[in-house]
């Protein structure tokens, strides 16, 4: 069964308990921890927390009313569809609090994860083909070379590993974003998956960008999902670490008052990027972090741990982007670097470019330009540092002029003297500090 939502095709709703391929006593104790915790009574609403279709609900209540967990009520709901009333029996009842002491998941069953996997497949970052006119309309508000994408296109088309690196200030984070919104499609995400009897979240409101989707009436007995309600239909996953990143933080994350998992941040961003900002800014050396990267980049495969120590693997889909401002060769040891599939430098404009951003800018700003202010920049300040430009600069310095303007009550203007107190705040002038 093929549904389509854009490239992407979808996961099709289970037909059957059978279909499922989760074990038969972990899917009715989730449904009686769903009715317990959040007491439910009707098929529908039941099918609704629990993210099935509603037969297949049904299928679950009917096991459980034969090993007489649950009972009908005997009572019609006032509805077009007459539903009838379901409630736990007192075994129910035992039962349901016996699976909250193992474990306090409930609400969305949970997707195997052999057959995550295959949706990973379905769904590939690798599978999209970005074309330069793509990339060219996701990063049309930054000024770049024409070389660059030349590099750029390449890297994002084959879904690998990328290096970014280059003297701050130059929009790194800026193309890392740009490179994201190249990618425009939208993927199915699982609520949750399970392995060995373990249930790990996945979905997560922080990282992923849900999308609206047209809910059924879910009175409608007959109705035909249009893709399994266990996965949330999201724009591609970004997630963005810089300083902050640990090698702790690419583990299981254990719950041990629910006893349930999270998936860590690579997980979270299957089918989408990761991005490493400040790459060398870490706790951890920058040979460490990518080290613990290296299987996943070369096997399309990560391997995580459970509590009881058991590993295996899961399904490793993402376009790593890595950015720093140190030399490659500072921090990484050359097999390192010959795993990360492209490298590329990002410099700071020539004068050219350095000038029409401004121009951009100050457009932007409606900051009118000064040729007299612009020559005292180009040929008074800019020599002091060697004429060294960087794609920040403009930003600052206008932002700048602008605060000084708002707080002299002046109409927004660019003078030589604006200029230099604007550049007064952009650097720090080298000097011995008396304490």
């Amino acid at each position: 069964m093929n549904m389509q939502t854009g490239a992407v095709t979808a996961p099709p709703p289970p037909r059957s308990l059978e279909e499922m391929r989760l074990p038969m006593v972990m899917m009715r104790d989730i449904l009686l921890k769903t009715m317990f915790r959040q007491n439910l009574e009707h098929v529908s609403e039941i099918a609704r927390k629990i993210c099935l279709p509603v037969a297949v609900t049904q299928e679950l209540v009917d096991l459980a009313r034969s090993q007489r967990l649950v009972e009908a009520t005997g009572t019609l709901h006032a509805t077009a569809s007459s539903e009838m009333g379901y409630q736990l029996s007192d075994a129910g009842k035992a039962r349901a609090l016996d699976a909250l002491s193992q474990s306090e998941y409930f609400g969305p069953m949970p997707v195997p994860l052999d057959v995550y996997r295959e949706q990973v497949q379905r769904q590939s970052v690798r599978n999209i083909h970005v074309t330069r006119k793509r990339l060219i309309e996701a990063m049309g508000h930054l000024i770049l070379p024409g070389h660059l994408l030349d590099h750029l296109g390449p890297a994002v088309s084959a879904g690998r590993s990328i290096l970014m690196y280059g003297p701050p200030g130059n929009g790194k984070s800026s193309i890392s974003n740009g490179i994201r919104n190249a990618l425009g499609d939208r993927i199915y995400v699982p609520r949750a998956i399970e392995y060995a009897g373990q249930v790990i979240t996945v979905y997560d409101p922080i990282v992923h960008s849900a999308a609206e989707v047209e809910e059924d009436d879910p009175t409608v007995l007959r109705r035909r999902a249009r893709f399994d309600s266990r996965y949330v239909l999201c724009e591609r996953p970004t997630v963005v670490t810089g300083g902050e990143l640990s090698l702790s933080m690419l583990d299981l994350v254990y719950n041990p008052t629910a006893r349930t998992y999270q998936a860590p941040l690579q997980l979270k961003s299957t089918g989408g990027i990761f991005i490493v900002d400040d790459l060398g800014r870490q706790e951890e050396p920058p040979q460490a972090l990518v080290n613990r990267w290296i299987v996943p980049l070369e096997e399309s495969k990560d391997i995580l741990a459970l509590q009881s120590g058991e590993k295996f693997e899961v399904p490793f889909d993402t376009l790593v982007i890595f950015s720093t401002n140190f030399h490659p060769n500072e921090i990484f040891d050359q097999a390192a670097l010959r795993r990360i599939f492209f490298k590329i430098k990002i410099d700071g404009p020539n004068q050219s470019d350095f000038l029409k951003i401004f121009a951009l800018v100050a457009k932007k700003k409606n900051m009118p330009l000064d040729e007299k202010s612009l020559l005292h920049l180009m040929k008074v300040k800019y020599p002091t540092i060697n004429n060294v430009y960087a794609n920040y600069q403009p930003v600052f310095l206008i932002d700048q002029m602008i605060s000084i303007c708002d707080f002299e009550g002046l109409p927004y203007q660019m003078t030589p003297d604006l200029i230099d107190r604007a550049w007064d705040n952009m650097f720090v002038r080298d000097e011995e500090i008396v304490r």
